[in-house]
């Protein structure tokens, strides 16, 4: 199954290209929120197109099929997104810590946009191996898709802390 070009899902995607993540802390935390509930819809797509694939019947095999070309085409959008983001960070002025943050997040997304693309690929062929192989690569897709979301979530919660990390705990007096 081709994965479809269409629009944004949403319009988080039209308000996404990084100045905001080098403005205010909560326009920073809603940008990150805002890539984290991609996130999370990715991976539920995943998950659902793992599900209906592990069934065995064939119109759950082709739900599952379209639920993966879903998953391809919001983890090729939130890849570019998290680009975009990285991009606007390095033409900003400099955040060495934001940038590191970004580096790996943009990491994950192209692997997951890779093992989507891939586990839709092989679901299309025909042999029983191709398919079981995009049943496995959808089941890789899963596991990343859930760890860019934590990951995501993370960002949240990291930049509600106030500068030089979490709480301050008074040491007792001797």
């Amino acid at each position: 199954m081709q994965a479809l070009r269409k629009p944004p899902m949403n319009a988080i995607h039209d308000n996404l290209p990084g100045a905001a993540l080098t403005a205010g802390d909560s326009d920073r935390r809603q940008q990150w929120r805002d890539l984290g509930a991609r996130a999370h819809q990715l991976r539920a797509a995943t998950r659902a197109a793992d599900h209906f694939t592990a069934r065995g019947d064939e119109s759950d095999s082709h739900t599952g099929g379209w639920l993966m070309s879903t998953a391809v085409s919001l983890a090729e959008d939130l890849a570019a997104d998290i680009d975009s983001l990285a991009r606007a960070l390095k033409e900003g002025p400099p955040d060495p810590a934001l940038q590191q943050q970004v580096a790996p997040l943009r990491v994950r997304a192209h692997q997951l946009h890779a093992a989507a693309r891939a586990a839709d690929h092989f679901l299309e062929l025909d042999t029983r191996e191709d398919r079981d192989t995009g049943s496995w690569l959808i089941a890789t897709a899963l596991g990343l898709a859930t760890k860019l979301a934590a990951e995501l979530d993370d960002q949240v919660v990291s930049s509600r802390r106030p500068e030089g990390g979490g709480r301050r705990v008074a040491s007792a007096a001797n």
